[in-house]
């Protein structure tokens, strides 16, 4: 039986910061802000059920045969937009904690 050299896991130096404000996300270097990247999200699950539209009144038409592709299509806009609707429902929740909060 033939032996198998083993090799140590490396792990990456820490990266430590004599100031807090040296510190940052990564989005935040480069400029993303949380408001951009939700209107992206928002957008991206309007194509999606844009796309799901254009398949499904072409499956009905009879211009496609392929009637898989038309009910993934359908599948990604329902989850996509259950998703947005969660993350919605959850951004809600949040200000209504933050507007309780006593100052």
């Amino acid at each position: 039986m033939s032996e198998i050299p083993l090799q140590g896991i490396s792990f990456p130096a820490p990266i430590i910061k004599s100031r807090p404000d040296e510190v940052r996300p990564a989005d935040a270097q480069k400029g993303a802000s949380f408001g951009s990247v939700l209107q992206e999200a928002i957008k991206g699950v309007d194509e999606l059920q844009d796309k799901t539209d254009k398949e499904v009144r072409s499956l009905m038409a009879g211009e496609i045969k392929d009637i898989h592709s038309a009910m993934i299509a359908v599948q990604k806009a329902d989850v996509s937009f259950q998703m947005m609707m969660q993350v919605r429902n959850k951004l809600v929740s949040a200000y209504q904690e933050i507007m309780k909060m006593q100052v």
